[in-house]
Formats: C-alpha cells, structure tokens, sequence
C-alpha cells in the first residue's frame, strides 16, 4: 500500500510538511498599507495543523464536510491491520467519523481533531460499499452476522437499516467485506468507545469501484 501522510486528505497534504503561513493580498487601492500575515496555530508535537486554503480545498473536492484543525503527522507507510489512536489533550466534543474507500483509510475526528486513523476493508464482489452521509443506528458489541453463516462482527456500528456497519474485521490483503466497513479488532473497541448512537459517518470515493481496486486474491468476506 502507498505511503498515506494523511490519507483522508491525500491530494492537500503532501510530504507530512508542515503548514505555511499565508500573506494577504491587498488590492491596489490598499497598498500602502502592510499586508498582515494570517498564522495557522501551532500544532502539538506529532500533529499536523490543517491550513484554512486546505480546508477551503477539501471542501470544494467533496473530501470532508465539516471543519479539521489537526491531523496525524503520519510518515511511514501504513499497510493492512495498521491503526493509529492518540486522542490525548484533545478537548471532549463532537466526534465524527470519515472513511475513504480510494485510500482505503478511516479517520476519527473529536472537536476538529484526528484521534484516531485505520487502514480499512471495504465492500467488493457485486455488493460495495455505499458512499454518503450516514447516522450511528445502533452499536451492537457482540454482533454476529445473521445474513453470512453467523460470521462474527464485533464492535458493529450500524449505519444503515439493511446491515452496512462498520465492525472489527481481519483486516489483510485479498479479503474484502459485504458492504460494510472493515477495521482492526483493537481499533473497532476504541472507536465502539468513542462515539454514540446518532454521531455521523462520512463515507466518501471520488473514483467508482472497479474490477482493478478489487482484492485480486480470492476475498474472505465478513
């Protein structure tokens, strides 16, 4: 798998560098005055501020629908079954989550800030994963599938009424799911624990699911 810096932004935020001040252009009848340079806040060690030209970016993209101030400053490459939690200093407050099926990654997101990011297991064979906008329906610890030989789910967060859930998956290379998002075991408790019936998930693609982003191994499907 590519190097993912930040892979729920992967076409703003190149190299994990960190963010730039911006200078205001004043128009010309201003120019006598000194432009006033705009700084974007300091990150905490081990985190990326997240820009206001970046964020204005991802908006116009579609890559996100709500505002971020911090990511991971992530630069190593994260393969299958690789998770990342780190939700200390972070003030309590909304938490939402986002998962992008072209990079095959989830970010979780509290007041503004990622506190936690997987790689993931999407939805292949005929039955892919739905993109959109979905509420936490339910959250079911102990789930097992009911739809496929009582294959086991743990953590299920229910999104959509006919089983599309995020749950703790074996995340690896060839395997794949019915629709619903796979995540490490270890990952799914922490997020099971961090978020709430009605909190959101912003499922995106800007790419459709063809045969080529498919597992080319023989999928075990969850």
């Amino acid at each position: 798998m590519k190097k993912l810096v930040f892979a729920a932004l992967p076409l703003l935020l190149a190299g994990g560098a960190a963010a730039t001040a911006l200078t205001v252009k004043l128009q010309k009848h201003e120019q006598a005055a000194i432009a006033p340079r705009i700084e974007t806040p300091a990150a905490p060690r081990g985190r990326i501020a997240v820009t206001p030209a970046q964020l204005r970016e991802a908006y116009a993209a579609g890559l996100i629908d709500r505002p971020i101030t911090t990511i991971f400053d992530v630069r190593s490459p994260m393969t299958y079954g690789d998770f990342r939690w780190d939700d200390k200093g972070v003030p309590a407050g909304t938490v939402w989550v986002r998962v992008d099926l072209d990079s095959q990654i989830l970010s979780v997101f509290r007041s503004g800030h990622e506190i936690g990011t997987a790689v993931i297991l999407y939805g292949a064979g005929g039955v892919p994963t739905p993109t959109g906008r979905f509420p936490i329906l339910a959250k079911l610890k102990d789930h097992r599938s009911i739809t496929y030989d009582n294959a086991p789910m743990p953590y299920t967060l229910r999104l959509t009424p006919d089983g599309v859930s995020i749950h703790g998956s074996n995340v690896r290379w060839g395997f794949a799911t019915h629709g619903c998002v796979g995540v490490p075991a270890q990952f799914a408790a922490k997020l099971f624990d961090a978020v709430k019936t009605g909190d959101e998930v912003l499922i995106v693609s800007k790419k459709a699911l063809r045969g080529s982003r498919e597992p080319t191994a023989s999928a075990a499907t969850l």
